[in-house]
């Protein structure tokens, strides 16, 4: 289940301490019933180093594994390479690549 995948994947990246925003996109937060991945960015802390990471979250920050181990579409930046400032890069995920909006949803955890 597509859910569970997120959920797992949340905990792993929330794990290592560096997450600054957890953003999903794609068909997951559409109306589509059965979605069967999961599209992610990630925007982390500029402290934040892929070569520390270690183990399955690991996993995460490697685009093709993520998406042959995870089932996910993952992408990541740190803040400093928000270009146009942190809110315009999320905010540029809103737009297909035809220029249509789709939704975003932030996952802000406890």
């Amino acid at each position: 289940m597509v859910s569970r995948r997120l959920a797992r994947i949340y905990k792993l990246v929330a794990g290592i301490e560096h997450l600054y925003r957890f953003i999903v996109f794609g068909s997951f937060v559409t109306a589509k019933s059965e979605p069967n991945d999961v599209d992610i960015f990630l925007l982390m802390e500029d402290t934040f180093h892929v070569e520390e990471v270690s183990g399955e979250a690991a996993i995460v920050f490697d685009h093709v594994a993520a998406q042959n181990y995870e089932g996910a579409s993952i992408f990541w930046i740190r803040r400093m390479a928000a270009l146009g400032g942190e809110q315009t890069a999320v905010a540029d995920w809103q737009f297909k690549r035809d220029g249509t909006r789709r939704g975003i949803v932030e996952v802000v955890g406890t």
